[in-house]
């Protein structure tokens, strides 16, 4: 390079200038369309939601025909989103469904203030910590769906029989009649001991709950005598879970 020649320009980087946050924004959430402003939609900078605008700022990004921002998700709870952004207002009403987009938006304040409520409180602090003490839960979920669909063949109603022991001592009376269940080769989901205060009744809640929440028609009750006649001091630990199909 010949040291007398003139150095070569260095090309400019741009920098975007700052948005105006009293200008007008519309929003295609899920076929809706939200009007609002860039102070609202930025009013969290470090939200999912202001880091879609700043996109569609300054990259393409997912616009409707108009050229409208597009965020495919539902549009029944986001008026409560803007709601917050707007003013801190707190919803009233789905709770759980608004915390379940708020997450999806990273609006972490909400998500923070959302979990103090007692809808998300109970459910995600008090039972998601119970059923972290009882073994294999998610798995055993699991099985029983697996179970009663095998049986749901030109069938109305699948049956899952299940053994609940909270104690050592549960497990102990069950003892017998798991073996009598081995040996006949029928298949028992067995769930726990746990160490944690809820009862028995309370894990088949949560059961329910659970499978309920998948989309299933469930319920349970105790052991009848056609379905299965544990051994004597057992039978309170033994329920059977009716999948119904139509």
């Amino acid at each position: 390079m010949d040291p007398t020649s003139e150095p070569r320009s260095q090309p400019a980087f741009r920098t975007a200038p700052p948005p105006d946050r009293s200008s007008v924004v519309k929003l295609n959430v899920g076929g809706e369309i939200y009007t609002t402003t860039v102070g609202t939609l930025i009013r969290i900078p470090d939200s999912r939601l202001a880091k879609m605008f700043f996109t569609l700022a300054t990259a393409s990004t997912d616009t409707d025909e108009e050229g409208r921002l597009f965020i495919d998700r539902s549009s029944t709870y986001f008026g409560a989103i803007l709601d917050y952004l707007r003013s801190g207002q707190l919803p009233t009403q789905h709770i759980r469904e608004v915390y379940r987009e708020a997450q999806f938006f990273e609006i972490w304040p909400l998500v923070k203030q959302l979990e103090d409520m007692p809808q998300i409180f109970s459910e995600q602090v008090a039972r998601k910590q119970f059923l972290l003490q009882v073994p294999n839960y998610r798995e055993n979920l699991e099985l029983m769906v697996r179970l009663a669909r095998a049986e749901a063949m030109a069938a109305r109603h699948s049956h899952v029989l299940v053994c609940a022991v909270r104690t050592e001592e549960d497990a102990a009376h069950c003892a017998d009649s798991l073996r009598a269940l081995e040996a006949d080769k029928r298949l028992v989901v067995k769930f726990g001991p746990w160490k944690a205060p809820p009862v028995i009744r309370d894990l088949l809640d949560s059961v329910r709950m659970d499978i309920e929440a998948q989309g299933y028609q469930v319920a349970y009750d105790s052991c009848s005598k056609k379905t299965f006649q544990p051994k004597a001091g057992a039978q309170e630990y033994f329920y059977t879970f009716q999948f119904t199909w139509w």
